[in-house]
């Protein structure tokens, strides 16, 4: 273990590069949920109309 007396070197220059990372994780985020939503309303339709398909119109 240290003892908390030992010289550490610091860089003042740096800089993050993960912000610039960030803005494509968002954009395949929004697409993916893009996607999902798209799906999901596919399959609710196929659903509705799979009822409607068997409602007993002769009530």
């Amino acid at each position: 273990m240290s003892t908390g007396k030992e010289q550490l070197d610091v860089e003042d220059d740096f800089t993050p590069g993960e912000a610039e990372d960030a803005d494509p994780v968002v954009e395949v985020a929004k697409t993916n949920l893009s996607k999902r939503r798209t799906i999901d309303n596919l399959l609710e339709e196929r659903r509705l109309q799979k009822q409607l398909a068997d409602y007993d119109f002769d009530l």
